[in-house]
């Protein structure tokens, strides 16, 4: 005979509570960015991203993202991902393209495609990855690969980055027009459930725009 027992579900809700309320940040902050350029203009296709907090690294969770390719550009120009991130590269054009990228943080190559992406590409090393494409010169992106889950990529000027442990927070800002070579290096102190806010401008070198070759007759690759 089958022999039923009454179980308890009150130690498995208190386990389960426990491990929200400590895998969850105890005092969440939220930073706010305003970004200007030297021209007082407010600044496109940045990322700001939080290395250390009080001193300490804090590893992410992978995602999926998208690049797509729209009027013979990488959209969006930049796109910021966590460290073993896989990344899909859809071709919204009505022509091919070969999308690839030499950078020591990823070097790899899609065969010349359109519609439908190959296989997401695997992001596994940390650091900058310029793309490009075999048949078009003028086309170039950026996937910054970050080891950190505290990240937002800059829209119009403004970006916030939410859930914040407080303490001492390394902070960098990138983007791919820098005069400088590296990351602009901050430390900001946040306390619990504050909201803080942060205005920076940067030297930014002036965009070299690639004229585009004029297409020719009704082949197109």
């Amino acid at each position: 005979m089958l022999h039923l027992h009454k179980v308890s579900l009150v130690p498995f809700m208190l386990c389960t509570l426990l491990w929200q309320l400590t895998s969850a940040p105890a005092s969440a902050a939220t930073l706010s960015l305003t970004l200007t350029d030297q021209n007082k203009t407010a600044v496109e296709d940045a990322v700001i991203y939080v290395t250390t907090v009080n001193g300490k690294h804090v590893a992410p969770m992978p995602q999926t993202a998208i690049v797509d390719q729209i009027g013979e550009m990488f959209v969006p120009h930049v796109r910021a991902v966590t460290l073993g991130s896989r990344v899909s590269f859809p071709n919204s054009d009505p022509i091919r393209h070969m999308v690839y990228s030499f950078s020591g943080a990823k070097n790899f190559e899609l065969p010349l495609y359109s519609g439908a992406p190959p296989a997401p590409v695997l992001f596994d090393k940390a650091g900058l990855v310029t793309l490009g494409c075999n048949i078009h010169d003028h086309m170039v992106g950026y996937i910054l690969v970050l080891d950190t889950p505290y990240y937002a990529e800059v829209h119009e000027g403004k970006a916030t980055i939410t859930n914040l442990p407080a303490g001492q927070l390394a902070v960098e800002i990138w983007h791919p027009l820098l005069t400088q070579e590296q990351a602009l290096q901050l430390t900001i102190t946040v306390s619990a459930d504050q909201n803080a806010t942060l205005s920076q401008q940067l030297e930014l070198r002036p965009e070299r725009k690639v004229r585009r070759a004029p297409h020719r007759g009704a082949t197109h690759y």
